[in-house]
């Protein structure tokens, strides 16, 4: 009877610190390599507001077919991106090709 009530102590601990715990929500955002300024613009905006509302941001480029030959022009993407947003937060992981995606995440400064 003893070990049972542990048990039932132990388990309402558990339950009371995972309540607790703070949630990491990842958003992402997704460009092409040839995403024009006016898509740049919008999605900038909306990197902004998540970061704002304290989430980490999943920025990456998605190469199609034979678009992966503009590695480069999908990095100076991310890279512009992480610079116009620096203020807000900061670089957690510099942009890595992983398969077709380039990949790059962002943490906010001051989470709320």
């Amino acid at each position: 009877m003893d070990y049972k009530k542990f048990l039932y102590e132990q388990k309402k601990r558990d339950k009371a610190l995972k309540s607790k715990a703070t949630k990491v929500v990842v958003k992402e955002i997704r460009f092409g390599p040839n995403t024009d300024e006016h898509d740049y613009a919008f999605k900038k905006k909306h990197a902004e507001k998540f970061l704002k509302e304290g989430a980490k941001l999943k920025a990456y480029v998605f190469f199609k077919g034979r678009s992966i030959i503009y590695k480069d022009q999908g990095q100076i993407l991310l890279l512009k991106l992480a610079q116009e947003l620096e203020e807000l937060g900061k670089v957690e992981q510099m942009p890595k090709l992983e398969g077709k995606r380039m990949i790059m995440f962002i943490a906010p400064k001051k989470a709320k």
